[in-house]
C-alpha cells in the first residue's frame, strides 16, 4: 500500500490541482494494492500545511473523484486520508487551532463539547463525500498529535468531560468518528485507521488497550502503524526488549488488516514485515523515489531505494513536480 504522502501541491483552497491528478496517475500504474491520497482537511479550518487538499467542502468532490478514477483504472483501491490538525492549525494559513485543553495553545481555549461532536460529525461529512466522489475508503488520520491523536495523549487531554480522563473516554473521539463513518457509509466502505506510538505524551500500553478493542470490535478494516523506524524495539516499561512492531501484531485482529510503515525501502524489508506479522506493507519515502516501488519489487526480490538523499534532479525527472520537489527539499535526509 502507499502511505499517506504530504505533498503540499493542491490549490489553496484545497481543490485537487492538475499536479495532484499526476501524481495519482504515476502511482496508480505502480501496482500498489491500495493508494492513499495526502492528508485532506475535513474542516476549512483544519489546515496544518501550505497547499493542503482538502474534503471538508462539496467543491471538492470533482477534483477527488477525478483522483479516484484514475486508481480505479490502474487496477487498485483507493482512499482518502481524513485530516484535523486540532491544536497544530496554522492561523497563518486559515487554520483555527482547536486544543483539547486550554493549556496547550497559550490564549487558546479548550474546545467545548459540543464542538468536538461538530469536527466528529465533519470528519463523518468527509467519508461521505469521498464515498460520493467514488473512493473505496478513508484512512482516519489517528497519528503524530493530531487531533485524533491529541485527545488519545494524557499529556495533551486534561478534559473532564465525555472526550477526557479515563482512556476510554479519551479514545472516544476517535472510536465515535469510525462508528459515524460505517454507519453513513456502509459496511462495503473501507475504513482505515493510521496509529502512531512515539512522542506527543502517548502510552504505549493504552494504545494496545484501545488497539485491542478495536480490532475486536471489527470496527476497521485495516490499521496503518505509523512507526518512525519498523524494525524499532521498545526501550522502556512492560514491553521493553519486544519490537514495538510485535507489540500490536500479537494482538488477535480477527478479519481486520494489519500494516506498518517506517524505513521499508527494499524488497527484503517488505518481505520481513510480512513475515513478522504484518499483513500488508506500506511504502513512503520509497514510492517518492520509485513510484512504482510494487512493480520493482515483484521484478526483483533484491530490490533496493536508490540511496538517501537524492537530487531534485533525480525527482524532477522522474516526475516529479516542483510543488512537491519543493517541500521535499525541507527533509535535508532526502533531497540535496
Amino acid at each position: 500500500m502507499l502511505a499517506p504522502l504530504t505533498n503540499q501541491q493542491s490549490e489553496h483552497d484545497g481543490s485537487a490541482s492538475p499536479f495532484d491528478q499526476e501524481w495519482i496517475r504515476q502511482l496508480a500504474q505502480g501496482d500498489y494494492a491500495l493508494i492513499q491520497t495526502a492528508a485532506a482537511t475535513v474542516e476549512p479550518g483544519a489546515k496544518a500545511f501550505v497547499r493542503q487538499l482538502g474534503i471538508h467542502s462539496d467543491e471538492h468532490i470533482p477534483g477527488l473523484a477525478r483522483m479516484a478514477a484514475s486508481v480505479r483504472e490502474g487496477g487498485g483501491l483507493s482512499a482518502v486520508q481524513l485530516h484535523h490538525a486540532g491544536h497544530r492549525a496554522r492561523p497563518e494559513l486559515g487554520g483555527v487551532p482547536a486544543p483539547a485543553s486550554s493549556t496547550t495553545v497559550p490564549g487558546t481555549d479548550a474546545l467545548t463539547t459540543e464542538e468536538v461532536e461538530e469536527i466528529r460529525d465533519s470528519f463523518i461529512a468527509a467519508a461521505v463525500r469521498a464515498e460520493t466522489a467514488g473512493f473505496d475508503g478513508v484512512s482516519v488520520h489517528g497519528a503524530f498529535g493530531w487531533i485524533l491523536s491529541e485527545f488519545m495523549s494524557p499529556m495533551l487531554n486534561d478534559r473532564t468531560d465525555k472526550y477526557g480522563g479515563s482512556t476510554e473516554n479519551r479514545a472516544r473521539l476517535t472510536i465515535e468518528v469510525i462508528e459515524g463513518i460505517r454507519k453513513a457509509c456502509g459496511p462495503d466502505f473501507q475504513i482505515g485507521w493510521r496509529l502512531s506510538v512515539e512522542r506527543y505524551g502517548l502510552r504505549l500500553a493504552e494504545l494496545r488497550e484501545i488497539v485491542t478493542e478495536i480490532l475486536d470490535r471489527e470496527l476497521i478494516d485495516y490499521l496503518d502503524l505509523a512507526l518512525w523506524d519498523s524494525a524499532q524495539i521498545v526501550q522502556e516499561g512492560e514491553f521493553r526488549g519486544k519490537t514495538m512492531l510485535s507489540v500490536f501484531t500479537d494482538i488477535p485482529r480477527k478479519s481486520v488488516r494489519v500494516g506498518a510503515a517506517g524505513k521499508v525501502r527494499t524488497a527484503q524489508r517488505a518481505g520481513q514485515l510480512l513475515d513478522e506479522g504484518c499483513d500488508f506493507v506500506l511504502i513512503g519515502r520509497a514510492g517518492i523515489l520509485q513510484r512504482d516501488f510494487p512493480r520493482q519489487v515483484r521484478a526483483d526480490p533484491r530490490y533496493e531505494s536508490p540511496q538517501l538523499p537524492v537530487t531534485a534532479q533525480y525527482l524532477r525527472a522522474g516526475g516529479l513536480s516542483e510543488r512537491f520537489i519543493n517541500y521535499m527539499k525541507g527533509w535535508q535526509t532526502l533531497v540535496y
